[in-house]
């Protein structure tokens, strides 16, 4: 070999050494982000779920050391203290038909022992065998149109904001629709909030909010939007012509959309316990839901709301709010959640 071909291969190896040497940097740097970035998510969740776990935990703790042996008495206190973290009656029974079968099965006696099986159980009576998606799902064929409903007062403007403001920091751009015409300066407060987060803003006062989401979607498709966050009026107390409301919003969505809305997202205050279900429940019967946005959990020693929804209604939670802050809305995570609710007790 020629001294050029010599030099030429060792440059060759020595280029391809420092690009694969890159590469690896590369590949750390981005790690140790993602685990900065996992290790602030968990924290957020352990300080939002404060309140919940406090409640909740040191109550399972005293209970266990009240009790040297699991007997009737135990199951009955067990249950009382998880009706009252606001489970949910029928979630509560459920679980507790199941864990006195495993305590029966695997011949159980000592409570210390049923510390990481009610864990277990609870994670199970969530994920109940699903594949749950806690993502919003994205229309490859078109903006992303995501509805928003729930009653007026459980902060469904503020979370479509801070919603914003996750999806711009993620790189999509980003148009507000104020089709909550009914409530007065609901349409100005979603400004606002497109106005701090530097996003974009369509919404029109005293019109038909149908019209409204048929002009902004128009806007949104000419201005290259992909995705849209559209705020509907809040009102449940007639059933009926909410129902007509949206059925005319989708089928507007449905003319300008190819597939029309990714998601119906309900937003509900997790402070009003099991009012909140009977929201959903409510609104479930009104149009598809597609998720659950649950506000101020880190607000209410209740945090069990969680799962009493997804076990009663069938509809998966998908964003939480954990804090007044903007990043303090966190997509949904089971294994977070029960990790933040329990971490006392593992």
């Amino acid at each position: 070999m020629g001294l050029f071909n010599k030099i030429k291969n060792m440059f060759k190896n020595t280029t391809e050494e420092v690009e694969k040497i890159n590469i690896e940097e590369e590949v750390v740097e981005e790690n140790k982000v993602k685990e900065k970035k996992k290790k602030k998510v968990i924290k957020t969740y352990e300080k939002g779920l404060t309140k919940s776990r406090e409640g909740f935990v040191s109550k399972l703790a005293n209970l266990t050391n009240k009790y040297n042996k699991v007997t009737e008495e135990y199951f009955e206190e067990l249950e009382e203290i998880l009706i009252m973290a606001d489970i949910g009656v029928n979630t509560v029974m459920d679980f507790m038909d199941r864990l006195r079968d495993r305590v029966k099965k695997e011949d159980i006696s000592d409570p210390n022992e049923l510390k990481e099986i009610i864990v277990d159980e609870l994670f199970i009576i969530y994920v109940n065998d699903e594949v749950l998606s806690n993502r919003i799902v994205y229309n490859t064929g078109g903006p992303t149109v995501v509805l928003f409903v729930g009653v007026n007062g459980v902060g469904k403007t503020t979370t479509i904001g801070k919603i914003a403001y996750k999806l711009k920091n993620e790189g999509h751009k980003i148009l507000l629709v104020g089709a909550d015409t009914f409530r007065a300066g609901a349409v100005a407060q979603l400004d606002e909030w497109a106005k701090k987060v530097d996003v974009g803003f369509f919404g029109k006062e005293e019109s038909d909010p149908a019209s409204v989401v048929y002009d902004g979607l128009v806007k949104a498709k000419e201005d290259n939007y992909d995705v849209v966050l559209i705020d509907t009026a809040g009102r449940l107390q007639n059933k009926v012509n909410l129902m007509k409301e949206l059925e005319k919003i989708n089928k507007v969505i449905d003319t300008l959309v190819d597939g029309g809305a990714s998601e119906t997202l309900l937003v509900i205050d997790a402070t009003t316990g099991q009012n909140g279900i009977s929201q959903a429940k409510a609104f479930k019967e009104i149009t598809n839901i597609t998720g659950i946005v649950l506000t101020k959990l880190d607000g209410t020693a209740k945090g069990g709301i969680v799962l009493a929804i997804k076990d009663e209604v069938g509809i998966p939670v998908k964003y939480i709010g954990l804090g007044e802050g903007y990043d303090d809305l966190e997509v949904f995570d089971i294994e977070k959640y029960i990790y933040g609710l329990f971490k006392d007790m593992m």
